[in-house]
């Protein structure tokens, strides 16, 4: 993990909230009511908030929002070489493209033409804390591609991966220390497990950061696209060049945790303690009695606490609500535990607020 992190670190998955004057003004931009450079200074400034929102709930280690990307797919695809989008107004910019590839993707030729170091730069530059930055993975952007060019589909997976790995080495050229690889929609194709790891290690060669791998059942619109257990994973996943598994728990339950201990998982394990599609805000005593029953699998070392999956689709009130509810219980977590060793450092957390009640 990036620098110095006290034990049972709390992270974010990726999005946040997009307020709502926010969706009204990229909606603006894809019916050509705004230009490109407003777009971009609507972008700063909502990331500039999303980050203070996150260091004042007592994160310890943030994102971005993910508040430059319209979706999960598109602001990847619509910047990536070979790829066809021939309709690129949205009636609202949630949207998804209609994108095809009709030849070969193109070899990486050195660059890295979907820009994601410059994100992460301003990022970093706005914050003294340790950023996450993540990107969608190979397997479920190549699941929103009409592939009119391999025969393989698995052909297509790998080449977006290698375009993937280009922005990757770029991204901790720039000091990026921490990547995370998002695939929401493997859960939807148990079966393609495997091409999925292999895709996933392609975009990792060669680039030594610390490897988040985040699966999930979907999040569009806050509810599940798919149901099902994460044994699907196993024991494909345990060949995956990653050091944490970022995985959704809250929502669906703890029974799938022993499957992680079953199959021999010995990395990081990324916990849901929040879940995301619910506006009900967690009480830390809940989060605590959550991180306490994976402890019981999961030593604190290979433990971070996090939201079952990005907080996009919550109101600004009820994410942050949540968020210093994830800090407090947290908190209470670590002082138990340094109360038993006897380790006084476990105390020395950053400030944990008290949760605010969400605006009704």
């Amino acid at each position: 993990m990036p620098g110095r992190l006290p034990l049972l670190p709390t992270s974010v998955v990726g999005s946040y909230p997009v307020p709502e004057w926010m969706e009204r003004l990229k909606t603006d931009y894809y019916r050509g009511r705004m230009s490109h450079a407003q777009l971009q200074d609507v972008h700063d400034m909502a990331i500039k908030a999303a980050l203070r929102d996150q260091e004042l709930a007592g994160i310890d280690i943030v994102s971005d929002g993910e508040l430059r990307r319209d979706n999960d797919i598109d602001y990847f695809l619509a910047r990536m070489p070979g790829v066809d989008i021939p309709r690129t107004s949205k009636d609202f910019y949630f949207d998804y493209y209609d994108a095809k590839v009709t030849d070969r993707l193109p070899a990486p030729d050195g660059e890295a033409p979907l820009r994601l170091a410059d994100d992460f730069s301003f990022t970093a530059r706005q914050t003294s804390g340790p950023v996450k930055f993540s990107f969608t993975g190979p397997f479920s952007l190549s699941r929103r591609v009409r592939n009119e060019a391999y025969d393989d589909p698995e052909e297509l997976v790998l080449a977006i991966a290698r375009t993937l790995n280009a922005e990757a080495r770029a991204l901790a050229a720039r000091g990026a220390r921490l990547l995370q690889i998002d695939e929401p929609f493997l859960a939807g194709y148990p079966a393609e497990a495997g091409t999925a790891i292999k895709a996933v290690n392609v975009v990792t060669e060669g680039v030594d950061v610390t490897w988040a791998l985040h699966v999930c059942y979907g999040n569009r619109y806050a509810r599940p696209s798919w149901e099902g257990h994460y044994d699907f994973l196993f024991p494909a996943v345990l060949d995956a060049r990653v050091d944490q598994l970022v995985l959704e728990f809250a929502r669906k339950g703890y029974e799938d945790l022993p499957v992680i201990d079953k199959f021999g998982w010995d990395r990081t394990v990324g916990l849901g303690v929040i879940d995301v599609k619910s506006a009900e805000v967690e009480t830390p005593g809940l989060v605590a009695a959550r991180i306490r029953s994976a402890l019981d699998l999961v030593p604190a070392e290979r433990l971070v606490v996090n939201p079952d999956c990005g907080l996009r689709n919550l109101s600004g009130a009820v994410a942050r609500a949540k968020l210093a509810a994830m800090v407090a219980g947290t908190a209470t977590v670590r002082s138990e535990l340094g109360a038993a060793t006897g380790r006084s450092d476990l105390d020395a957390a950053p400030r944990t607020p008290e949760p605010e009640e969400p605006e009704r």
